[in-house]
Formats: C-alpha cells, structure tokens, sequence
C-alpha cells in the first residue's frame, strides 16, 4: 500500500497496523508533532467525508492501493485564524448594543472560533468574555490579538525580546515576600500578575517555537548532561502551582523560598534553555 503525504510517498513500513484507522492515528500523531493538521483524506481516488469516517476507518489495509492525505501547517492556519478574530471583533464593534447580544451565539459555531478554541484557549477566553460577558474591552482583545500574532509570525524575536521583562520581574520575585510581610499589596498582586503574564507568554512561544520547527527532536544531540525541555517546563509547572497556592494563603515564608529558590532561578533556566536549543537547531541546519 502507498501512503503520500501532499502528493508526496511517504517512505515508511507498517508495522502492526492492520486497519486505516490504525494508519491515520499514527500518521494524525506523526503530523501533528511535525506542525501539521490533516485537511482532506483519499483513499484509493475517493475523497472521505465525514459520514464515511466509521465504514473507511474499519477497512483492512490489504485492500487498500493509495492513502493520499493533504495537510495544513499549523503555524499558518493560526496566522490566518487571527487575521479571521481581528476582523470579527472590528464587526462586533461596529454592532449596536442588541446586536451586539447575540453576537457571540453566532461567533462561536464559526471556523476560526473553533480553531482557536482548540489552539489557543487562553485567547478563547478573552473572546468569550468580550462577546458574551462583555468585562474585557474591545481594544484589550484586540491588543492581545496583535500580541500572538507577533508571537506566531516571529517566534524567536518575541522570546528574545522579552528578557529584559524576565529578568526585572524574576528580581521581584525575591522582593515578593518582603512586600507581603511589609503590607504592600498592591505591587504583591502586580507581581504576580506580571510573572503570570510573562509565562503564559513564554509558554505561547515555546509551543510556537515546536510547531515551526526550531527546536532539535532530539535534544540529547545538543546536550548529554543537561534536562531536557520538557522536563524543565514539568518541573516550573509544579512550581507554579505551589506559589499560587501558597500567595493564596498568604503564607510569605513558602512564598519567600518558592520565588527565591524555586520560581525565580527555574523561570531563567528554562528560558536559557529554550535560546540555546534554538541556536542548536540553527547551528545544526546550517550545517546540512
């Protein structure tokens, strides 16, 4: 059986597959991990519609010739998806206020709504509370539309320019404690609300970062004696959540030894760590 991915065969053995369904996930896998989504199957010169999924997904593979399967990077649907949200909030905008009312009923069941529920969450939300709740300000939605754009179309320029802000957040970081005991609450909660926004945007690139292809595969081509990425990015996730949970209750001295200790110096290893896979990466291509 031939597989072609874009017109292109794909040279690869089966292994224990012995159904398309069993194909597909591996390959729905494989592309994925590659930046790519799946747009249109065809098996043997016919197209598969959704009502065929059940009946073609059961087939033996032993009376298949061809699975031909198109794809779209992920990276561009995303790019084509904001451009999709910035137009539609610009018409919600320009709605009067019933209009306005119904508007997220509608939005929501549309293909870029879907899209970005799926990929980007977090920009979900604010959508969400812009055109249903109505507490987030057109204009904030739409800044934080330009910002992920940004973050898609440049990646690495977005992660390298926002190191200066790591580093005078992470110094507060250590400050954090001492504002607490000492009753400064308000640059406390700033604290954490720009440390926060720092590393939601961090993860954003990271994940934009993998899509398109910066990072090594392999890592351990790069380094035999250091963590990984994934591994760094588990270890400050449950960072994160400690701190969270310990600035809840207010208890300054966890907070003091989580920030110091902990957030502050794991937030900077990861984001050196993410620089230099990106140098290797390039380093690496630029040798082939």
């Amino acid at each position: 059986m031939e597989i072609k991915i874009n017109d292109k065969t794909l040279d690869v053995s089966l292994d224990n597959e012995c159904t398309v369904g069993e194909v597909l996930a591996n390959l729905e896998q494989w592309l994925t991990d590659s930046g790519h989504r799946i747009s249109e199957i065809n098996i043997d010169g016919q197209s598969v519609s959704a009502s065929m999924i059940e009946e073609i997904f059961g087939r033996d593979i032993k009376t298949i010739t061809c699975i031909d399967i198109h794809t779209n990077v992920i990276a561009e649907l995303t790019a084509a998806s904001l451009i999709n949200l910035l137009e539609d909030i610009n018409e919600y905008a320009n709605l009067n206020f019933e209009e306005k009312t119904n508007y997220f009923d509608k939005w929501k069941d549309s293909a870029t709504a879907q899209f970005i529920r799926a990929e980007i969450p977090d920009l979900y939300m604010f959508c969400v509370n812009t055109f249903s709740i109505g507490e987030v300000a057109v204009h904030t939605l739409i800044s934080i539309t330009e910002e992920i754009q940004r973050e898609v179309h440049d990646p690495k320029k977005e992660l390298t320019d926002i190191e200066p802000i790591l580093n005078e957040i992470c110094e507060r970081l250590v400050d954090l404690p001492l504002d607490i005991q000492t009753g400064k609450d308000a640059r406390a909660a700033q604290t954490i609300q720009v440390f926060t926004a720092v590393t939601e945007k961090i993860f954003r690139i990271i994940k934009q970062l993998d899509i398109q292809g910066y990072f090594l595969k392999n890592e351990s081509a790069a380094s035999q004696n250091e963590k990984p990425i994934t591994q760094l990015l588990t270890e400050f996730g449950c960072v994160l959540k400690d701190l969270l949970e310990a600035y809840e209750k207010n208890d300054s001295v966890l907070v003091g030894d989580l920030t110091e200790y902990e957030a502050s110096p794991k937030l900077k290893d990861l984001y050196k760590k993410v620089i230099e896979n990106i140098h290797n990466q390039e380093e690496s291509q630029g040798n082939k």
